[in-house]
């Protein structure tokens, strides 16, 4: 076993194994391997060096399987934002059968420059932005929409298809592709289960990049992770954490009050709950409040927590503040369907403390990825060796790794371990949340993260200094740059 494990590529080749075999679905067992044969990589390379010099899309147009959707106008200068959709096969290992088109978009400066491979995890906008890698660095950004997500969900829709092991390989197939086009430096990234998705990739097919931003990434243990409640039950001084219990069971002792404005304020906005109903969709936002709260907020939130007794419009108000009304309804239930299957079968998700809650609750422990999906969840099962091995992975051999993590975000909880001695780091913003980035870290480590990164990238040493001030107009919002996290509460990204 030692033996084994010291060497990195067999251990990648030993996680699609095990991952399928150990699946989270009804999956075979039969691994996903590599999809793209070298004679079609050969065929991309004539064609791309046929292209007229300099046009990138009559460059893009030659690239086998790939269509440009459309060009879009960016204030940019210099930049060119293009739409396009890459036909995937819904399960790699048999790619005779069922294809979809997966939807990416490309932001382009050079070929010769280094491309960001970024991921939300989620759906993706296909309006022009940049992620933080890519400002930093000036480079190529390619972004690409999760497997299963709006335009990118194969029909029929077999839900065993959606694993980690198949979204890896959508990427891997991804940068075969357009490593013809641009045989530079490339480094993924993605905030949040994008961050998820960019190390999922990068333990399945190490060599495919040549660095990894990883923002806020969580590493979860089963669909009840207890380790949140222990990091929640740290946060603040006891008397915000105290406000907050006293804030959760007065929404439900007075629901007799609280769910007719709940409901009223929601039917305004043309939202159902005919999934959970409106008594259970209450409960649940409830339980989400102290995770929202600290996820992305702060302690200065505490002193504008309603007092015990006030009107129920104001814990309406409130709960809609921190949480979102919308958060269990209908719409955004089916929209973030395919994470909640995920991290029912795979990924995991984190428990809530509900001690407090005792005699205003009338669903205890129910509260489950399992119970947000809307279809038949009986023939799916957890897998409980997914995380421990990427896990695993990532601690021993993952290398060129940049982990940032923000202090007081409950998704720190489960962060990922990373060991200097494989040219890999983990950093935490101070007081931060789930907006953590590079470019708010403390100086001596954001030197760090921004020479690593620059030397990830293939930039010369003396380049540092211009990322650092870049950074620093991130940092003074001279720039509006993102770390690429779907914050589920302001709904999903808009095209």
């Amino acid at each position: 076993m030692t033996r084994f494990l010291r060497r990195p590529a067999v251990l990648a080749c030993a996680l699609a194994l095990g991952l399928q075999a150990c699946g989270g679905s009804e999956a075979s067992t039969e691994a996903v391997s590599p999809p793209a044969p070298q004679a079609l990589e050969s065929h991309a390379q004539a064609l791309v060096q046929d292209a007229v010099p300099g046009d990138i899309l009559t460059a893009l147009q030659a690239l086998p399987g790939l269509t440009v959707v459309r060009e879009n106008a960016t204030p940019l200068p210099g930049v060119r934002h293009f739409v396009l959709t890459y036909d995937q096969p819904a399960d790699h290992r048999h790619p005779e059968g069922t294809r979809f088109q997966q939807r990416m978009t490309l932001l382009f400066r050079s070929t010769e420059l280094p491309v960001v491979l970024a991921s939300t995890g989620y759906g993706i906008s296909t309006q022009p932005y940049q992620v933080e890698p890519t400002f930093l660095l000036q480079g190529n950004q390619l972004l690409v929409e999760h497997r299963f997500f709006n335009a990118s969900t194969p029909q029929p829709t077999d839900w065993k298809l959606l694993t980690l092991e198949q979204a890896a390989a959508d990427h891997h197939r991804i940068i075969q592709a357009f490593k013809p086009l641009f045989p530079g430096r490339w480094i993924s990234t993605g905030g949040s289960k994008g961050g998820m998705t960019s190390i999922y990739h990068r333990a399945l097919y190490p060599r495919d990049v040549d660095g990894t931003v990883a923002y806020v990434a969580p590493n979860s243990y089963g669909t009840q992770d207890p380790r949140y409640v222990r990091f929640l039950g740290k946060l603040g001084t006891p008397e915000c954490r105290e406000q907050i219990r006293v804030f959760q069971r007065e929404v439900l002792a007075r629901r007799a009050e609280v769910e007719p404005l709940f409901q009223a304020r929601t039917q305004e906005f043309g939202l159902t709950f005919d999934l959970l109903g409106v008594d259970k969709a209450l409960e649940f936002t409830v339980l989400e409040f102290a995770f929202a709260f600290w996820q992305y907020g702060n302690a200065s939130l505490c002193a504008r927590i309603p007092a015990a007794g006030g009107s129920a419009e104001a814990l309406v108000d409130f709960l809609d503040n921190v949480v979102g009304l919308s958060y269990m309804s209908d719409s955004d239930l089916d929209y973030y369907a395919a994470y909640d299957f995920q991290a029912a079968t795979q990924l995991g998700s984190y428990a809530s403390d509900e001690r407090h809650l005792h005699g205003v609750q009338r669903y205890p422990g129910q509260y489950d990825p399992r119970a947000l999906v809307p279809f038949d969840m009986k023939p799916y099962r957890f897998n409980p060796f997914a995380m421990p091995l990427i896990e695993g992975w990532v601690k021993a051999f993952g290398q060129n790794i940049l982990l940032v993590y923000g202090q007081n975000d409950p998704w720190s909880t489960g962060a990922f371990d990373v060991r200097a001695s494989n040219d890999s780091y983990r950093f935490y913003v101070p007081g931060g949340n789930h907006g953590s980035r590079i470019s708010i870290l403390p100086d001596a480590e954001r030197a760090v993260a921004l020479e690593r990164l620059a030397a990830w990238a293939g930039l010369p040493a003396a380049s540092t200094g211009t990322l650092g001030l870049r950074a620093g107009a991130v940092q003074s919002g001279e720039e509006f740059v993102s770390t690429g996290v779907v914050d589920r509460r302001r709904g999903p990204p808009r095209d």
